[in-house]
């Protein structure tokens, strides 16, 4: 039988060259993690600042809270919208969580108690939370198969963009020449609900997954979509490639209007068909989570209690962190798509853990300083930005298209949860006891958890590198 155009979008859409219109999606939709890395390092640098008497008085325990409880929120987001992701739409959900982000940042500025604080940070994380799971379907449906491991990589690493930018922001603003501290913490989250808006404005133009709307039975308005994406594609490039009608590139479709899929049959493909995956999926995603907050969101507890470094020049340790988070996922992003899935996403787990463990052996013994710590830190997340990002890009490449929104959902929960909760809570108690071997025991725990992550990837990582979506994971229950 011969495929029709509409059974064949998914081969359509991967045989395009990069595009302007690629990069305008990639920009539109990666700076969610522009976002997230604007308000973890807010956050990060502004704790010790929120401890002042001038401005919320808050301690150090009161800091990790604010910290765990914005990443409760994402949480509970991802939950939420993920599933609602797969049921109406991506373009619908990361139109709707970017205006709960950004409402609860400007909300935030406003702050005067621990308890206000605190719950602006939980329905932003509600928020940032949503956009991973509708974010990373989206983009994934819509990049080339060819590319999808590097340009997935160099987006999650844009949140080290918003890291720097967090940084700057605080920097400028917190000196006391500028705004200080009593004023300038409140205008941080301002300009931080400013950037969402502009954000909001370019989203607008973003199409809805044709993949999505097949699985819908949706055709129609599919095949408009990819037409439209071709004719773009045609104005840079010329005559387009022939299409793959190889098995597997076909679309799996579905009936219009599809609902939400039940818990049970959700279960069984992630228990059962996939356990495998879903294992190392978990084991990555907690790893990561864990690593990035414990370390993250203390770093300017860190950096006060145990180097003295005053409170408004925090955010300059910041800046090599930041280099090093960019700089990874960007040299080393091809690799994914070259030498292959499971040998890169193992290497780089294994390598951040050894240097995790290998910097905590040193700060445990005394032989760091603020500025060796900070060079540290950016050697060691130059590969472990790269293996964090590669847990996002394999909870959104290798479970199936009915359920992509749901899995990515449920595994950053499940991370984020255990690692990333239990993580600025557990170190901002290790930083408030002022015992340096505890602090040094908590990044072991981070260096363990890494290692076997990519000893589980070594053996169970699937290699999807260069295949459709639709031949990495088919819909079988």
């Amino acid at each position: 039988m011969i495929a029709t155009p509409s059974a064949n979008i998914p081969a359509r859409l991967d045989r395009l060259p990069w595009s302007r219109w690629h990069w305008r999606v990639v920009i539109a939709l990666g700076v969610a993690w522009v976002l997230d890395g604007l308000e973890v390092t807010l956050v990060g640098s502004l704790g010790s600042v929120l401890e002042r008497s001038d401005t919320l008085a808050l301690d150090a325990a009161q800091v990790g809270w604010t910290g765990s409880l914005y990443i409760a929120g994402t949480v509970l987001g991802a939950l939420i919208f993920g599933r609602l992701t797969d049921r109406l739409g991506r373009k619908r959900l990361f139109m709707l969580t970017l205006m709960l982000y950004m409402a609860a940042t400007l909300a935030t500025a406003f702050a005067q108690d621990f308890l206000f604080l605190a719950l602006c940070r939980f329905v932003t994380g509600l928020g940032i939370g949503g956009e991973y799971a509708a974010i990373n379907s989206a983009i994934d449906e819509l990049v080339p198969a060819r590319v999808r491991g590097r340009v997935n990589l160099i987006i999650n690493a844009s949140f080290w963009i918003g890291a720097a930018l967090g940084a700057g922001l605080s920097l400028v603003i917190l000196d006391p020449q500028v705004m200080g501290a009593a004023l300038g913490w409140r205008a941080c989250f301002l300009l931080g609900a400013v950037l969402a808006v502009a954000v909001l404005l370019v989203r607008r133009h973003v199409p809805e997954s044709p993949r999505w709307l097949l699985m819908h039975g949706r055709h129609a308005e599919a095949e408009a979509v990819v037409r439209s994406i071709e004719a773009q594609v045609e104005q840079q490039h010329g005559a387009l490639p022939a299409v793959d009608h190889a098995p597997g590139a076909a679309a799996q479709g579905g009936a219009a209007g599809s609902g939400m899929l039940p818990w049970r049959e959700i279960a069984h493909v992630l228990l059962h068909r996939y356990r495998q995956r879903s294992v190392m999926v978990a084991l990555m995603m907690v790893a990561q989570a864990f690593v990035y907050n414990a370390i993250f969101f203390t770093y300017s507890l860190v950096l006060t209690r145990f180097f003295q470094v005053p409170d408004h020049r925090v955010a300059l340790y910041i800046f090599p962190f930041a280099l090093g988070n960019v700089l990874g996922p960007l040299l080393l992003g091809h690799l994914f798509d070259s030498i292959g899935r499971r040998r890169m996403i193992a290497a780089t787990y294994l390598l951040s853990g050894a240097g995790l463990a290998a910097t905590a052996w040193a700060f445990n013994a005394g032989l760091l300083d603020a500025r060796s710590l900070a060079l540290c830190w950016s050697a060691v997340f130059f590969v472990a930005s790269a293996a964090a990002s590669s847990a996002y890009l394999t909870a959104s490449e290798v479970f199936p298209l009915r359920m992509r929104a749901m899995a990515i959902s449920i595994f950053y929960a499940i991370g984020t949860g255990v690692g990333g909760f239990l993580a600025p809570v557990l170190l901002g108690w290790l930083i408030a006891s002022g015992d340096r071997h505890a602090v040094a025991a908590g990044y072991a725990l981070g260096a363990c958890l890494a290692l076997l992550a990519g000893g589980c990837a070594l053996r169970f990582a699937v290699d999807a590198e260069r295949r459709t979506l639709e031949e990495v994971a088919e819909w079988k229950t």
